[in-house]
């Protein structure tokens, strides 16, 4: 890529980037779009008459908010390189969508206010990171060789560790290996109450896990420090500053003694970074191969890959049971299964229907509040994906009309 785009990216676009990534994932709001677009619209005074002079229905304005963020994107991938007018020094393109995904990976079910805050005008006149280039775009985006480093600890402070991992969603979907890795790169921080671990502007270069004890994370608003989250065991915190090369977000204070596990960047990104994006990009294609979610689109189908666990059965195992209250919705990935069902109290179960690859079950429960309506029994070993009641509310809620009536034909 020409010199002088990746000084544009480093001295324009990344600061923006940065500020809008940290933005989103503080607030986590549920529809990140409409939330992206009117805080980029908050940034120029020009954006902002823009979308105020429209006197529109909610829908329109959206879709008005939205076809332009698309005209931004566009005028940004140009300038970037990848557009027609470049020629013999245009870049290769990268996976501009991996850039956006990442920004996806720390999603909770905490949801913040619509409206941001402004970012610290600080923090906009700070020079360009390149790492953050270096990260999110493809031309010198290049893998580094990685020896992850390696601390010693007994079998107790292992089992301790693993046992903190497997409460959190960031981690919990890691293969052993992965998790192994972790174990060793780790360190082990002991803190006392009201110890400040982490302040608010700063760069950071690790991330913490907490093992016992509870911070409160501290964001300056309207000149004071304002408590905006507290964290507990399971919990992490100081993620955001390793995935985008980013300030400190917040402060983290602890509130009592801590016991915390530390954990460098370069382990972070190499391993859960990396392992959730090609988490993705696995249940992305998988998704694409089921009918009933054919409605969905890109960012709705990323939002699903995100939020899927995986489990697997042995034969002859039961995933769900008749008469349970139900709070999971299945996807097979692999393997056969079969649904028996009793119409009466003390009858014997009968075969009603068999799932395979692509097909889905526990939908019922989630559509209608009625306890599971079969018992699903593994016939193969199966390896299934799930999300719970709230993921399937918020990220199916588009299709549900078509899941009612997929239900009413095939259960008839």
């Amino acid at each position: 890529m020409a010199q002088e785009h990746q000084e544009y990216i480093q001295t324009k676009v990344n600061p923006i980037l940065e500020n809008l990534v940290t933005q989103v994932l503080l607030e986590r709001p549920d529809n990140p779009v409409p939330f992206m677009v009117r805080w980029l619209a908050n940034q120029s005074p020009q954006a902002k008459e823009y979308f105020a002079g429209f006197g529109m229905g909610e829908a329109d304005k959206l879709r008005t908010e939205v076809k332009t963020l698309q005209e931004e994107v566009s005028e940004l991938e140009r300038k970037l390189g990848r557009g027609p007018a470049m020629k013999e020094d245009a870049a290769p393109k990268s996976d501009a969508k991996d850039n956006a995904d990442d920004s996806d990976e720390e999603e909770e079910d905490d949801d913040g206010p619509d409206e941001p805050a402004p970012p610290p005008a600080s923090y906009l006149k700070k020079g360009p990171r390149s790492s953050v280039s270096a990260e999110a775009y493809g031309d010198w985006n290049k893998p580094q060789a990685f020896t992850p480093p390696v601390h010693p600890k007994t079998e107790e402070q292992t089992e301790r560790i693993l046992k903190v991992l497997k409460q959190s969603f960031l981690f919990n979907h890691l293969e052993k290996d992965s998790l192994s890795i972790l174990v060793n790169a780790m360190i082990e921080k002991n803190s006392k109450a009201d110890e400040r671990l982490i302040q608010e502007g700063e760069d950071g270069d690790v991330m913490y896990i907490i093992e016992q004890g509870v911070v409160d994370c501290l964001k300056k608003i309207e000149g004071a420090e304002k408590v905006v989250k507290t964290c507990g065991p399971g919990d992490f915190f100081g993620e955001l500053a390793l995935l985008y090369n980013c300030p400190r977000a917040a402060s983290v204070v602890a509130k009592e003694d801590l016991t915390l596990w530390q954990l460098d960047r370069e382990t972070f990104n190499h391993i859960v970074r990396d392992a959730s994006m090609k988490k993705r990009q696995q249940y992305e294609d998988f998704l694409k191969t089921v009918p009933i979610l054919k409605g969905l689109g890109d960012y709705e189908r990323s939002q699903l890959a995100d939020s899927l666990q995986k489990e697997t059965f042995a034969a002859g195992s039961a995933v769900i049971k008749q008469g349970e209250e139900g709070n999971k919705f299945y996807l097979v990935e692999d393997g056969e299964l079969v649904a028996n069902k009793s119409t009466a109290p003390g009858e014997p179960e009968k075969e009603v229907y068999t799932y395979k690859k692509g097909d889905f079950f526990g939908e019922l429960a989630l559509l209608n509040d009625f306890k599971r309506q079969a018992t699903v029994l593994a016939r193969s070993e199966a390896r299934l994906v799930w999300i719970d009641r709230r993921g399937f509310k918020s990220l199916l809620g588009d299709i549900e009309a078509d899941m009612q009536k997929f239900a009413k034909e095939a259960y008839a």
